[in-house]
């Protein structure tokens, strides 16, 4: 596709194709996916101030879950028009199946089996070997070095107290949840309520997507004397099913917890595709309000904002044309929507097939801030910035994943992939859905991937 769009011919043709693959789009979105341009960085931007850096990540959301992904029903304007001002990723992956080791890839930049608390799948109870370890270099703390405020609302998962909390970990500011999962108007779970002032606890009846989104928004409005690191996690779309209003489902999950049901937040029996369509417009909506702050408080210009989900999407995503869901390392428990934008420095409408991970991000977010990762820990992901700013060719680096009973790795074009069935070569570009296994036919290609993979596991921690 041409840097100038493409014009009523092309628009058409591209919506065919999107039909002919299976997705259901509105005219509306379809047109605005065609008009993208194929990324290209702006080489001419480059005397501007160390931006703020705002990380908003949603939870088991899965790829297809936007408008702007190819949703067929849920309506998201705010992350649709987030996409169409900047870098909309196609290819772009979590560092991990489930949630705790992914946000260990954030906030460390490096692989999660490099701690033992990484390994856990995800982090479900209060454990002293569990966690990111306070003395860990971390984004925050690499940032907030460097002179950055640093603040995060919602969901952390990387260890409960007294040993580990974001506030131990470089974020000055906290309000949220220590744990995977909380029922939306309660925050009860196992260990009782599950909702934190910094290290104390606390309490808040709202409906938790819209209660941390108003933390951040009041915290993005604040005066600010130096750039800023933001991290917004929500809980949304995990279980339990609960959308806004949705008070009696609440009532009844939380009193089943109270009562010792430990499956209850897991809301087996509960939820729909339209109780999930209105947690992912709820968290959409709120997500418009946090950008709207910063556009009103006169920060978006010198913003880098970054959306992504922790990983794949569970129950009732829509995943399409993806197989596998959350937990599992085909496509769909590892590719995630991924949206970056910098109006300073990137240009509005482009796409990227180039494959990104999680780490990856850590890394760049480093470089743009001029802040070098500590020679103690060195980073596993590969930054960006040259891709991104400079106009240097795409990384070629090979992206890497394990489970107890799973591993995977991607270079290119291919896939590697050893689960249940034995070992499995994919090519992604001619099959996303990973059905034509090509390990007969390029032995030699699943040779070196899979002997990539035991190279750079022989460094990890192994399973308890």
């Amino acid at each position: 596709m041409s840097d100038t769009g493409v014009g009523r011919r092309g628009v058409v043709a591209a919506m065919g194709a999107v039909a002919a693959a299976g997705v259901v789009l509105n005219e509306g979105t379809a047109q605005a996916r065609t008009l993208e341009r194929r990324f290209r960085a702006d080489v001419r931007r480059k005397n501007v101030r160390r931006p703020n850096v705002l990380v908003i990540l949603g939870d088991d959301l899965g790829w297809a879950d936007l408008g702007s992904y190819g949703s067929p029903h849920i309506r998201t304007p705010h992350l649709d028009r987030l996409a169409a001002q900047g870098v909309r990723f196609t290819d772009a992956y979590s560092a991990a199946a489930v949630c705790s080791p992914t946000r260990f890839g954030l906030y460390t930049g490096r692989y999660p089996g490099r701690l033992r608390g990484g390994l856990e799948e995800p982090i479900a109870a209060p454990n002293e070997l569990h966690g990111i370890p306070a003395e860990h270099p971390t984004l925050a703390s690499l940032l907030k070095g460097a002179g950055y405020a640093t603040a995060m609302f919602g969901k952390w998962h990387c260890g409960f107290l007294p040993w580990y909390s974001p506030v131990k970990s470089g974020w000055d500011t906290f309000f949220g949840n220590l744990s995977g999962a909380v029922d939306y108007y309660s925050k009860i779970t196992e260990q009782g309520v599950d909702l934190y002032e910094g290290e104390v606890r606390t309490e808040d009846l709202g409906y938790y997507t819209d209660t941390i989104a108003d933390r951040a928004t009041a915290w993005i409005r604040r005066d600010h004397d130096g750039p800023w690191l933001l991290n917004l996690n929500f809980t949304a779309p995990h279980w339990p099913w609960e959308a806004p209003g949705d008070r009696e489902v609440s009532a009844e999950i939380t009193a089943r917890v109270k009562a010792g049901d430990r499956r209850a937040l897991w809301h087996d029996d509960g939820g729909s595709l339209d109780t999930y369509r209105r947690m992912v417009e709820a968290m959409d909506a709120a997500i418009g309000r946090v950008l709207r702050a910063l556009k009103d408080s006169g920060q978006e210009e010198d913003t880098l904002v970054l959306f992504s989900s922790d990983n794949g999407g569970e129950r009732w995503s829509h995943q399409w044309p993806l197989t596998g869901a959350k937990a599992s390392l085909n496509e769909g428990g590892i590719r995630v929507p991924n949206i970056l934008r910098w109006p300073a420095r990137v240009r509005p409408r482009q796409v990227s097939d180039v494959p990104v991970i999680t780490q990856d991000w850590t890394a760049t977010i480093l470089e743009v801030a001029g802040v070098a990762p500590a020679a103690s820990h060195p980073l596993d992901g590969t930054s960006l910035v040259p891709y991104l700013f400079k106009g240097a060719r795409a990384p070629g680096h090979d992206l890497f994943w394990r489970t107890r009973s799973s591993r995977a790795l991607r270079r290119g074009r291919w896939k590697y992939l050893r689960a249940a069935g034995g070992d499995a070569l994919y090519d992604l570009a001619a099959d996303p859905r990973e059905q034509a296994n090509l390990a007969r036919r390029r032995p030699e290609v699943l040779t070196d991937l899979a002997a990539r993979w035991e190279q750079i596991n022989k460094d990890l921690l192994p399973y308890p």
